[in-house]
């Protein structure tokens, strides 16, 4: 993952430009019509449908308690999509929250924290060359890494209890991981010129903000990997 605290974007912002290419540009600029016309399709489908269709919602049950998780699918179908096929599926189920560090994020979804202690949590993704369902009933599919297209159409900012996508930094690296903010972290918005970071709000956190508060302060080691192991039981989906 790219995610740092503010103080390392300097060093982040040299490292950023140099992965930087035109031919990446084109295809991001390719990748962002797709994704625009796929949130438009997901929208346009309810008003045909003459229904105003909720946002579907996330339970996550911990080992520190429960919080609830609202999915921006109307304007984030395929980020959202992409989770929700993992949730339903089981692929959370057991994993363990592999980086946690107070005043900034906590972060979750690497299939190799199901041992809490394990060296390589957090390098980690779903399986390469699946597929998942969109609202419209088109589908998506997620490169032999396991990642998906980077969903940048919406300017959401990642504000306090916000949930967004982690990735390695390099375009279109985004797979399962994903991390809450528990600060305002504006630096990591992909609209926010300051640092490369990009990293798409995709949820917010409409109950059980405590329990978040609580995983934030649990003690964690050197690798800011919680002493104690935080473990997601079960997320399930509700729509």
């Amino acid at each position: 993952s790219d995610l740092s605290p503010p103080a390392s974007a300097p060093a982040r912002r040299q490292h950023g430009a140099l992965r930087h290419h035109a031919y990446s540009h084109t295809l991001s600029m390719m990748r962002f019509a797709l994704l625009a016309s796929a949130a438009g399709r997901a929208s346009g489908l309810g008003r045909r449908r003459g229904l105003a269709m909720a946002n579907p919602t996330a339970q996550f049950k911990t080992s520190q308690g429960e919080f609830k998780v609202e999915l921006f699918m109307d304007k984030l179908p395929v980020t959202c999509s992409n989770f929700k096929d993992l949730a339903t599926t089981g692929f959370y189920d057991g994993l363990t929250f592999h980086r946690v560090i107070k005043g900034f994020m906590c972060q979750f979804g690497c299939p190799n924290s199901a041992n809490a202690q394990s060296p390589v949590a957090g390098t980690g993704g779903p399986p390469g060359n699946t597929e998942f369902s969109l609202p419209d009933g088109s589908t998506v599919a997620r490169d032999g890494g396991g990642n998906i297209p980077d969903e940048l159409v919406a300017e959401i900012s990642n504000e306090p209890m916000t949930i967004s996508m982690a990735n390695t930094g390099a375009p279109n690296s985004g797979g399962s991981q994903f991390f809450l903010n528990t600060v305002h972290n504006s630096f990591l918005d992909y609209f926010d010129e300051r640092t490369p970071s990009k990293h798409p709000v995709f949820g917010k956190v409409v109950e059980g903000m405590d329990v978040v508060k609580a995983i934030e302060g649990v003690k964690t080691d050197a690798r800011d990997k919680p002493v104690e192991a935080v473990r997601v039981e079960s997320v399930t989906i509700v729509e």
